[in-house]
């Protein structure tokens, strides 16, 4: 797989190596001379340019990449690059880093973006994963549809302590893909028996995901505001512009409401 970094700090830097590790490719890209630290990953391609600007950054041929990562310190050029990469070099999917959680909202499909990764939010999810028993808490949702990936960590009080996989009537279109038990991955077993303590990771989509909080702890409740990917600020709202109040078209004049 070929990969295109703009950005070549820490976390672009990190990146590559980790990539090029596990065999791809990878061009990395800055606009500025003193970040070409070529010797830091002397695998990659380096390319000096500015990912925003089509001109110059058509001569990296991003047509050529399977994955396009916009992992500067500024949301408006990850924005721009996500929105070049796919509109005029058609790369099947781009990944852009949040770096204010006021701007998460802009960072979806109409800016080019495929998935967005937030530092704060996911911090926030990992943190209720690790701390909530008995509460569904979601811990990522996936762009491309309205399926998220939820945990609970059962209760001593839930119905089906005892009771096997295989006996449980989930809700429809629940799907477990995994236990948890003891630190360790298992996969769902119809013989398997829940046990008090175990975390159980599901696929659901959204509208399903109140009812199999119920279902697994009647007493518990549910934390679905915190997601990765979830389009709404953490600990704010929407910041939407008058004119656009479900989306925000991509112009010169909408990059001034990033923060």
């Amino acid at each position: 797989m070929r990969v295109s970094i703009a950005g070549a700090g820490n976390v672009g830097r990190f990146i590559a190596r980790e990539l090029i590790a596990n065999g791809h490719q990878v061009l990395l890209i800055d606009r500025a001379p003193e970040a070409m630290k070529l010797a830091s990953v002397s695998e990659a391609e380096w390319f000096l340019a500015d990912a925003c600007e089509l001109d110059t950054i058509a001569e990296a041929h991003l047509e050529t990449c399977d994955v396009a990562i916009a992992a500067t310190g500024d949301d408006k050029a990850n924005l721009v690059h996500s929105l070049l990469a796919k509109t005029e070099f058609g790369v099947p999917r781009t990944v852009a880093r949040v770096n204010h959680p006021g701007n998460e909202w802009l960072f979806d499909e109409v800016w080019g973006v495929d998935v967005a990764v937030s530092t704060p939010r996911i911090m926030c999810a990992l943190a209720e994963e690790a701390v909530t028993v008995g509460d569904l808490v979601r811990l990522f949702t996936f762009t491309k549809g309205d399926t998220d990936l939820v945990e609970m960590t059962l209760p001593d009080s839930s119905p089906h302590i005892g009771r096997t996989i295989g006996e449980v009537h989930w809700p429809d279109d629940v799907v477990l893909v995994a236990l948890i038990r003891g630190g360790h991955g298992l996969a769902p077993d119809a013989s398997a028996t829940l046990e008090s303590g175990d975390e159980l990771l599901f696929l659901v989509p959204e509208d399903a995901e109140q009812p199999l909080a119920g279902f697994l702890s009647p007493s518990g409740s549910s934390h679905l505001g915190h997601s990765v990917t979830d389009p709404t600020p953490l600990g704010v709202g929407p910041r939407t512009p008058p004119k656009a109040k479900d989306r925000l078209e991509p112009t010169e004049e909408a990059i001034d409401y990033v923060l």
